[in-house]
């Protein structure tokens, strides 16, 4: 028996605002959490994934990230997701044991063991000693492009009957007859969320119930609607809105995540500062012009609408 999680519709990946000092913005990422949940309309935050930059945050920080997301979620009745990387087994029960204890974690999003690529085997073993002792629902975190180690259709079906993984974040980089295999056989309490930002569109349309998209940062709100059309069937608008996103998705990966984004929140005066911590670098001016365009022409096409 499963956990209840509920992990449908739209989670939204923070970014970690900086001052351009590089001090971490408590105040502005509470905004952006406030805005996500209620104007966005998104289901839920993730905490500490890779747009958060939580690699280069200290403990302190990511504590303090993990309390102000909490407080937001609280606020709004919605689920928070905490991310935990690593490729230690035993440091990862030790991080998901701390987040149970707090009581305001839903789940955890957890990828495959990156850097160590323990093969298959080893990957499942991982996520089944992360189940039996960490005391947190996971979310399983495919995405070979970052973690060297792709999961078979085989080994993903075995990571959802372990009773704790509630989810896969799928983000493997093509929707193909693995993709559609797994979309085609449910099981009760496991969701597949969408985690490629630019081929969302059909990835919904194929079945998946949700997304984690570093995107909708953005345009939280169209995000959202994208996936509410999808549910509700209406294919047309659901096609041309996915289009449009497909083409500010690109925009904003342009650059090594989360720049590009960072930029454009800066430009609109969302966050004091684009800065990012090394070793990124800042977004390109070029990049973050091309993506701003695109995260308002919506708004502009919407406008004009209603003034004719």
């Amino acid at each position: 028996m499963k956990p209840e999680a509920n992990l449908t519709g739209l989670f939204v990946p923070l970014v970690t605002p900086f001052t351009d000092d590089l001090r971490l913005a408590p105040d502005a990422l509470a905004r952006l959490a406030d805005e996500a949940l209620s104007a966005g309309g998104a289901r839920g935050l993730v905490a500490l994934g890779t747009t958060a930059e939580a690699a280069t945050l200290t403990t302190e920080e990511k504590q303090a990230v993990v309390r102000i997301c909490s407080a937001a979620c609280r606020a709004h009745g919605a689920p928070l997701i905490v991310g935990v990387g690593t490729n230690d087994t035993a440091a990862a029960i030790t991080t998901l044991r701390e987040l149970a204890q707090s009581g305001d974690v839903t789940a955890a999003l957890v990828p495959t063991p990156p850097y160590t690529r323990p093969g298959e085997a080893g990957t499942l073993a991982h996520f089944t000693a992360l189940a039996e002792h960490g005391g947190l629902p996971l979310v399983v975190y495919d995405i070979p492009y970052r973690t060297g180690q792709p999961l078979s259709i085989s080994t993903l079906k075995a990571l959802r009957r372990l009773p704790q993984v509630v989810g896969v974040k799928y983000a493997t980089g093509a929707i193909d007859a693995a993709t559609m295999e797994l979309l085609s056989s449910s099981t009760p309490g496991f969701t597949v969320l969408g985690g490629d930002d630019a081929v969302i569109s059909p990835l919904l349309a194929a079945g998946a119930r949700g997304a984690i998209l570093a995107s909708a940062n953005v345009r939280t709100a169209d995000y959202a609607e994208l996936i509410s059309l999808w549910q509700r069937d209406a294919t047309g608008p659901a096609r041309r809105l996915g289009t449009e996103l497909a083409r500010l998705s690109a925009a904003l990966f342009a650059e090594p995540n989360p720049t590009v984004i960072k930029g454009v929140l800066g430009a609109q005066g969302r966050i004091p500062s684009p800065a990012v911590r090394l070793p990124l670098l800042a977004a390109s001016a070029d990049s973050v012009r091309r993506a701003a365009d695109l995260a308002t022409a919506r708004t502009r096409q919407t406008h004009e609408e209603t003034a004719a």
